[in-house]
């Protein structure tokens, strides 16, 4: 695995963890998780052009107002960055 595949891996996990955050209530947590796939998004280095409108995307997303639909958001998110892992590894 390359290192820019652990970093989409590394932010897919913690797009998981702020939905689940949200979803089980813990602001704090859910924030603390988007600070770092912020961070983590700038550790990507090349990515198939349908991830990077994501990445470029990503924080307009974090930032939502409706809690419910940022967990819904991030949960899918994270999803297709795993699964762009699984699938080019």
């Amino acid at each position: 695995m390359t290192e820019n595949q652990i970093a989409i891996s590394s932010l897919a996990m913690d797009l998981k963890r702020v939905a689940l955050g949200y979803h089980r209530g813990s602001q704090e947590t859910a924030q603390r998780f988007a600070q770092e796939a912020l961070k983590r998004k700038e550790e990507i280095t090349d990515a198939p052009p349908y991830l990077k409108k994501i990445l470029e995307s990503l924080p307009q997303i974090l930032s939502q107002k409706d809690k419910e639909g940022l967990a819904e958001d991030t949960l899918m998110y994270s999803i297709l960055f795993q699964n762009y892992v699984l699938n080019n590894s």
